[in-house]
This record gives structure tokens, C-alpha cells and sequence, in this order.
């Protein structure tokens, strides 16, 4: 990140990044997108658990790796709210209550994300990590349970979204991988009612959040659409698995996946700490 004279800091430009945007790094945006497609489908995720580490390898820093994968996370998302819902598994009014809640955390969070040294965020993704684990490991959802709709529950669906709607801003994540846990241990939805649920919430809020950074010039655009329309198009198969799983297989194969992550970003963050 520059200076400017009297000692701020100024964002830096998208094209400044050293992108790879050989055959080579187009292939790879290709199976990012590929694996973007099936896990979002399968877990209810955007996907930028996978999409920041690879953008970040290929060349863009952790901030605007950040910013790229909520434009990616569009395209995904409105494939895999279409594929749940086509099998009744979306709580429309659950996702705007925490919609509307995310809309107002994303715009923090992409003023954070704007500001906030490197080291911090890669940290911050380590803790995000570790968080989403311990209550993968302690909590099993049924696939037979819904969400019974209060005030009380209706307030702290909002509020939640806020906190979600940061975390997604931050990280540069659409918020599935705190959505779906929460929704079913906090609110008691099904497996499959949180993760139709989650990306219904998350592709507005990537749409505003995106406008955002896209303000602040921290959006890698051709990267985003690669794989943003490639795992639209293989998200209905995630979708199909994640019905034919069982919630147990589910919530096991969940927190392998954030396991192998939080190793890899644990890793990174140490090594960026040294340095």
C-alpha cells in the first residue's frame, strides 16, 4: 500500500498487482472456478475460501484477492440459490432479515478491508477459521428441521448479519462458512435449508460489497468473471451431492475441507509474520 506525503495510507490500484494472466494462470483460475462450482453447491459457500488463497498465489495481494472473490461470488451464489430452491430448500424471509443485516456489516467490513494492514488480515482469516471448526465439530443439523420465525428471532437474524456482513466484507469470503453453521446451530435450520438460506443472503451483499471496492479500484474484473461463471455452471452439480450426503457426511466433510484451509493459511500467515 502507498503513502501519501502527510503519512496516510491511500489504496492501491487493482493493476498495480502482478497477476498472472498467462495460459498458465488462466488454467488455474479455470479449476478454482471448477472447485468453486462443487463446494459452493455442496456446502452453501461462496467459495472465497478457495478463490482468495489462489488469487493471492497467482499474483494479487490478500486485499484485493479479497475484493476480487466477492465479484467472483456472485455469479456463484445466484446458481446455487436457484438449485436449492428449486427443491424447496430456501427460507426467503430468513435470507433478507439477514440480508439486510450483511448489507450494512459488508459496507464495513470493505472500509476495513480498505485500510487494515496485510498481516492483519491474514491473521484474521486464521482466527475466522479456527471459529467455523470448533462449532463444525460440536454441532450435527438435521435435514428435518426449520426456523420458527419470532421478533426475537427476527432481530438476531439482523444482527448476525451485520457480524457476517463484516467478516464477508473482510475477508472477502460470501459468508456461507459462518451463515450455514449459524443458521442451523443458532437458529435451528435443516443442512439444507442453511445452505439454500446462506447463498440467498450472500449474493446481495457480495453485489454491494463489490460496488464498493470496485470504488476503491481493488477489483481484479477478468479474474472474477473466470471463475465466477465457471462455478456457476458446476455449482448445481455441488448442489446435487449435498442432497444425496447425509447431514453427518456433510458436517464431517465440511470441517475437513476448512481443516486443509486453516493449515494452509495458519502456515502463510507464520511465514508473513517472520518476514
Amino acid at each position: 500500500m502507498a503513502q501519501e506525503s502527510n503519512g496516510s495510507q491511500v489504496t492501491v490500484p487493482a493493476d498495480d498487482n502482478q497477476m498472472d494472466e498467462s495460459p498458465r494462470g488462466m488454467v488455474i483460475l479455470a479449476a478454482v472456478g471448477v472447485a468453486v462450482g462443487i463446494l459452493s453447491g455442496l456446502f452453501g459457500i461462496g467459495g472465497g475460501t478457495v478463490i482468495v488463497p489462489a488469487l493471492v498465489w497467482l499474483g494479487l495481494t490478500q486485499r484485493h484477492a479479497a475484493a476480487t472473490s466477492m465479484l467472483a461470488i456472485v455469479p456463484t451464489s445466484i446458481s446455487g440459490v436457484i438449485s436449492y430452491a428449486v427443491n424447496g430448500n430456501v427460507d426467503w424471509i430468513t435470507a433478507l432479515l439477514v440480508f439486510l443485516g450483511m448489507f450494512v456489516g459488508g459496507q464495513i467490513g470493505s472500509w476495513l478491508l480498505s485500510r487494515l494492514p496485510e498481516l492483519v488480515l491474514r491473521w484474521a482469516f486464521v482466527v475466522f477459521l479456527v471459529f467455523v471448526i470448533a462449532n463444525q465439530m460440536m454441532f450435527v443439523p438435521s435435514r428435518d428441521s426449520q426456523i420458527v420465525l419470532t421478533p426475537i428471532t427476527g432481530v438476531g437474524l439482523v444482527a448476525f448479519g451485520v457480524v457476517a456482513g463484516i467478516l464477508a466484507g473482510l475477508l472477502g469470503i460470501g459468508g456461507g462458512a459462518i451463515c450455514v453453521p449459524a443458521l442451523s446451530i443458532l437458529f435451528g435450520a435443516s443442512d439444507l435449508i442453511a445452505r439454500g438460506t446462506s447463498l440467498l443472503a450472500m449474493f446481495p451483499n457480495a453485489i454491494t460489497t463489490t460496488v464498493a471496492n470496485v470504488k476503491r479500484r481493488m477489483v481484479h474484473v477478468k479474474a472474477a468473471l473466470i471463475i465466477g461463471v465457471i462455478a456457476a455452471c458446476i455449482t448445481p452439480f455441488g448442489t446435487w451431492l449435498a442432497g444425496a450426503v447425509s447431514p453427518r457426511v456433510g458436517a464431517i466433510l465440511f470441517t475437513l475441507y476448512l481443516a486443509a484451509l486453516l493449515i494452509r493459511s495458519l502456515w502463510v500467515a507464520i511465514k508473513a509474520t517472520r518476514h
